[in-house]
């Protein structure tokens, strides 16, 4: 039996789940804390394609996590342009500032980790593209580990 009554819902919160449970693995068992890293990891990662590429992004995304993603999101504004590792790191623990002890480089690796083992080869490979060397070298290795 369907717990939403719609496949669609049904299958979004399954990903999600098993996402989140990968996640919570750095900041803890505590689902809202795994929630809110996906959240700001994301959202740095978005701010710092190209519209482009965000939406191609954004597109790969499961349903209920591409509402996290699109959240507060403005197109019109600029990319930011970020070329340091410790400036993308900033810009999670500006997400994460109101949630206790997360730490970001902890973040940035566990959700690149999700992104990496879910979505497809070529938009993973099209997003490090997009990113400075400094910040690819959080994404997980060859092996698919973090």
């Amino acid at each position: 039996m369907s717990a939403t009554g719609l496949d669609v819902f049904d299958k979004t919160l399954q990903t999600t789940n098993t996402w989140l449970k990968e996640i919570a693995s750095v900041p803890g068992p505590d689902r809202q804390r795994a929630w809110r890293a996906l959240g700001a990891v994301l959202r740095a990662l978005r701010d710092r394609l190209t519209l482009d590429e965000a939406a191609h992004l954004g597109a790969e995304l499961p349903l209920l996590v591409r509402g996290l993603y699109y959240d507060q999101w403005r197109p019109s504004e600029q990319t930011v342009p970020v070329r340091k590792r410790e400036e993308f790191l900033a810009m999670i623990e500006d997400n994460l500032a109101d949630t206790g002890t997360i730490d970001p480089e902890d973040a940035a690796r566990a959700v690149f980790g999700v992104l990496d083992r879910h979505l497809a080869c070529g938009e993973v490979a099209q997003v490090k593209k997009m990113l400075p060397a400094e910040v690819r070298t959080l994404w997980p290795d060859q092996t698919g580990m973090p």
